[in-house]
């Protein structure tokens, strides 16, 4: 038996660790790991995001892309909606979904433990579809 070699044409399987961190335009820290940068993801990234103790983002938005988390550690809480005016509290071991343009702000209500959850979002490009929303960063000050 011998050993399959892709080809130009065949997808290629990719295993590979998070990359080094950088702070988005959200204002928080994110290892990417699938992205149309890493590995020509078309339709899809996933990466790390980490949210410091007392940390938040900035409000923003996906334009036309969703989101999904999934919580590893620590206890972070996000507002959502037009005007920021829903709340909701997401554990380790919860899966949080979040619509294509929908407004959001999440945050670190704790002043010791960091966050840490994997997010995977419908846009290849992580940053690209990122829309800061600083009218609504006033509605729910630090």
């Amino acid at each position: 038996m011998g050993i399959d070699t892709p080809t130009n044409t065949d997808p290629v399987c990719r295993l590979l660790n998070a990359g080094e961190a950088f702070i988005g335009k959200q204002g928080l820290q994110y290892n990417v790991a699938i992205a149309a940068e890493t590995v020509g993801a078309k339709a899809l990234h996933m990466q790390l995001v980490t949210i410091p103790p007392g940390g938040r983002a900035l409000a923003h938005k996906h334009a036309t892309h969703e989101t999904a988390i999934y919580a590893l550690s620590g206890t972070s809480c996000m507002w959502y909606g037009e005007r920021l005016e829903n709340h909701v509290v997401v554990e380790p071991g919860n899966f949080l979904y979040i619509p294509a343009d929908t407004p959001h702000l999440p945050y670190n209500p704790s002043q010791t433990e960091p966050v840490v959850a994997v997010i995977a979002r419908t846009d290849p490009h992580e940053q690209e579809s990122v829309i800061l929303l600083p009218e609504l960063d006033e509605i729910r000050p630090k």
